[in-house]
């Protein structure tokens, strides 16, 4: 976003033979080393006082884009500190990018970027000197610090207010200066807390596009925590379920989804749609069909027996004096499979919390 609130597309910087963090590096060229593991946790555990923020995780990811979603309290936040070695366990052990969680701080700071939900920005500077702070203090040396902060602001769109002082930034502007600051010196592995809260609807796409394409064509990982559900579904791979502190799911969000075989949404279009619809659905009672849910006049979500042919739909809705015009086989949403996995239940739709967050959701300690 230039300082008119355009968006930039991010189109991929020169990407040079990757160097080490004392020669200069693209800010966002690809991982030279993508072959081993992003990160392995073994019971890992933290407790703040009397509160126990995580219990025993066990956890292995490979790489690419995952969503880390969990609600209020459920340990998101403390998971990302421990992985960036900002917090040490309690208990447990674990490597982030072959480097053990604990003792490993500086190092990972050099090879992991994190972008806080909360604004960490020093009063009266400008948005190019903290950007430029940031690289020193993830260990690039102070000129190519400053060099790559300007690269950086200029690929995310702020190069015309980079002499601005931060407080003066609008708050999307501000999303992308702490952005910047995560990727200003060429992370291997991105962890961003809550990235697209604040934003409004275009800012927010704007926000999941620039993070796709620092995935998709920069070879990237991420690790995004937050609790707007349509944010996982468009970015991310796979899906970590974090509650209470505990990891209660892992993997690709299809291979988490359950897959009903006998579930449909079933539309009709009809002169006297109400009686017809009656009839209709005591027929489809008589023959064993389980009526879920009829949230309108014109719709029905179903569960059939087995050995159902869905032609019978077509015969009895005809029967009815009714056109059948929707059989829509039914998959479980990414907000039915949160509540399922923390409750053991799956809400009806309709039911659960709003579309794309969760009941109580927020940001978590």
């Amino acid at each position: 976003m230039t300082a008119t609130g355009a968006f930039v597309d991010p189109s991929p910087l020169p990407a040079p033979t990757p160097a080490p963090l004392s020669q200069p590096v693209d800010a966002l060229a690809p991982l030279s080393n993508r072959a081993g593991r992003l990160l392995e946790l073994q019971g890992v555990s933290h407790r703040y006082g009397r509160h126990q923020a995580l219990s025993g995780v066990d956890l292995t990811l490979a790489g690419g884009t995952i969503g880390l979603i969990g609600q209020n309290g459920a340990g998101k936040s403390t998971l990302l500190k421990i992985l960036m070695g900002l917090v040490r366990p309690t208990q447990g052990e674990g490597k982030v990018l072959g480097h053990s969680i604990r003792g490993s701080g500086r190092i990972l700071r050099r090879r992991v970027g994190f972008m806080p939900e909360a604004d960490a920005f020093l009063p009266g500077v400008a948005g190019v000197t903290l950007v430029a702070l940031a690289g020193q203090l993830s260990g690039m040396p102070r000129l190519q610090a400053q060099r790559r902060a300007h690269e950086v602001l200029s690929h995310l769109g702020l190069d015309e207010v980079r002499y601005r002082k931060a407080e003066e930034y609008s708050f999307g502007m501000r999303q992308r200066l702490k952005l910047a600051c995560a990727l200003v010196h060429d992370p291997e592995l991105l962890l961003l807390d809550e990235p697209t809260a604040g934003l409004d609807p275009k800012g927010r796409d704007e926000m999941l596009a620039l993070l796709s394409a620092i995935s998709r064509r920069h070879g990237k990982s991420l690790i995004l925590s937050t609790h707007l559900l349509g944010d996982i579904e468009k970015l991310c791979d796979e899906v970590v379920i974090v509650d209470r502190g505990k990891i209660l799911g892992v993997g690709a969000i299809d291979s988490l989804r359950a897959r009903w075989r006998g579930r449909f949404r079933l539309r009709w279009l009809g002169t006297e749609t109400t009686t017809s619809a009656t009839t209709l659905i005591d027929a489809l009672v008589a023959r064993g069909v389980r009526v879920l849910q009829q949230p309108a006049a014109d719709t029905a979500l179903v569960d059939v027996p087995e050995g159902w042919s869905n032609a019978t739909f077509f015969a009895l809705a005809h029967a009815a004096g009714l056109t059948l015009c929707d059989v829509v086989p039914q998959t479980e949403e990414l907000d039915d499979l949160y509540h399922r996995l923390i409750s053991g239940t799956v809400p009806l739709p309709g039911t659960g919390s709003a579309p794309g967050t969760m009941a109580g959701s927020g940001a978590s300690p």
